[in-house]
């Protein structure tokens, strides 16, 4: 299995469109359609539902959206790879790729990532949101060198740095809702009342004192501002970290909890790590003294 078809199969995918994607890499239709052929053929199955006369559109089997998945992986390697491979030994370039939940503390790669631009303006910080099982899935695979996690981190697979700020818990609600008035929320307050969960179980449901079943939970989230749009429109109240929705001058407020939580999270990166010289630059700058709020 060659690169450049795989390549030639992530355009078709892109574009749903045999000429189109033909047009796009600078080849002749039949020629495309015969490397996409010799793929199928090479891996025994159908990768793409070709349309009818009628509609030319070009649909992917369930085993061409397992092939684009990995051919985006393998092809993000390849580039990552190359990348720091030829990479100028005197002046520091090259991408340094991060994975993190919604949280204050990515303020911390923030200004890692402006120190570093100001001497290095060719070091480029990417960010990847999603929740603990998606980070960690991308670190192991490679696809990011370093991962933003909360609880402990397992040390047999993982390098670890604990960061000593911590989020803080508390309720988004309405203003117009019955706890608003109140200064702090207690697990009480909310045993009966509808709430908007975090997809991932941990601290806050430790929190709650109630098991899953004793609590009416009317929606769960991934992302923080997609629950504010739910609790907006009145359907709960979310159970989340505190600064990361702006509630001034909106119809939303956020409440802290009583008695307070909080988490602490870790930045975690694989033993025996190769890193290229950007992301090793990234690291040693959140290490020196004063920058970094490291435990």
């Amino acid at each position: 299995m060659e690169l450049r078809v795989l390549r030639y199969f992530l355009a078709v995918a892109r574009e749903q469109s045999i000429s189109a994607a033909a047009e796009s890499l600078h080849l002749t239709q039949p020629t495309l359609s015969t490397q996409l052929k010799a793929l199928e053929e090479e891996l025994g199955k159908q990768l793409l539902i070709r349309g009818s006369k009628g509609s030319r559109k070009v649909l992917l089997t369930e085993e061409g959206q397992i092939l684009r998945k990995r051919a985006e992986e393998i092809l993000s390697l390849v580039h990552r790879t190359e990348e720091e491979i030829t990479c100028s030994e005197e002046v520091l370039v090259g991408d340094v790729y991060i994975g993190a939940g919604e949280t204050d503390i990515v303020r911390l790669f923030a200004r890692t990532a402006t120190a570093i631009q100001k001497e290095h303006p060719d070091v480029h910080v990417h960010i990847f949101s999603g929740n603990a099982d998606y980070v960690l899935e991308n670190l192991d695979k490679g696809l990011i060198d370093f991962g933003l996690v909360f609880g402990e981190p397992d040390p047999q697979k993982y390098e670890s740095l604990p960061i000593s700020q911590r989020d803080s818990w508390g309720v988004l609600m309405r203003r117009d809702a019955p706890l608003a008035q109140k200064e702090h929320i207690t697990p009480e307050d909310l045993w009966d009342k509808p709430l908007i969960l975090s997809h991932q179980r941990g601290d806050d449901f430790r929190w709650l004192k109630r098991e899953e079943s004793q609590l009416r939970i009317v929606a769960t989230y991934n992302l923080v501002y997609n629950a504010s749009l739910l609790v907006d429109e009145g359907l709960g109240y979310a159970l989340c970290f505190d600064k990361l929705i702006n509630t001034c001058g909106s119809s939303l407020c956020f409440r802290p909890c009583a008695p307070p939580l909080e988490s602490s999270a870790h930045l975690v990166w694989k033993r025996y790590p190769v890193f290229s010289k950007a992301a090793k630059a990234f690291l040693a700058c959140l290490q020196k003294k004063g920058e970094a709020p490291f435990s």
